[in-house]
């Protein structure tokens, strides 16, 4: 038996909707393994909105899902911190995601890190986003 392909797959996974699921299920496809790290509290706060959802409940609903062997938090301050640990052959990034690819190899190699990226293809769907399912809840509690 050969080596087993670990990936690696991140997000938020703030209110969750068929976009992570789709996210999730593609990533699990280019290997055995799928590890997923969800963004803390503070990461979210930081570089998106408030969190709709508390990070040990998006930890605990991202690890009960099908494709996921595995969900762990990420760090605040060091993100490739988590690259170290896990280990992946390949990082599974979102077609939504803004992540330089270039940009992630090259902090990568720095560390010695030989992981290949590689960027999803886009999810068509009405309600593929979290801020579009808020933005979506506000507009009918306006028509009422």
């Amino acid at each position: 038996m050969g080596k087993r392909i670990r990936v690696m797959a991140t997000g938020v996974f703030d209110l969750l909707h068929l976009g992570h699921l789709h996210y999730l299920k593609e990533s699990k496809k280019l290997g055995d393994e799928l590890i997923v790290v969800v963004a803390t509290d503070a990461t979210v706060r930081k570089e998106k909105h408030e969190p709709i959802t508390p990070e040990n409940m998006r930890m605990e609903m991202v690890a009960s899902l099908k494709p996921v062997d595995r969900a762990v938090l990420g760090y605040e301050t060091d993100r490739n911190r988590i690259v170290e640990e896990i280990k992946p052959d390949i990082i599974a990034v979102g077609y939504d995601q803004k992540h330089d690819l270039e940009k992630i190899k090259q902090e990568l190699s720095k560390r010695g890190l030989n992981v290949k990226v590689v960027r999803l293809p886009q999810f068509d769907h009405d309600l593929n986003g979290t801020r579009k399912i808020i933005k979506k809840i506000i507009e009918q509690k306006r028509l009422r």
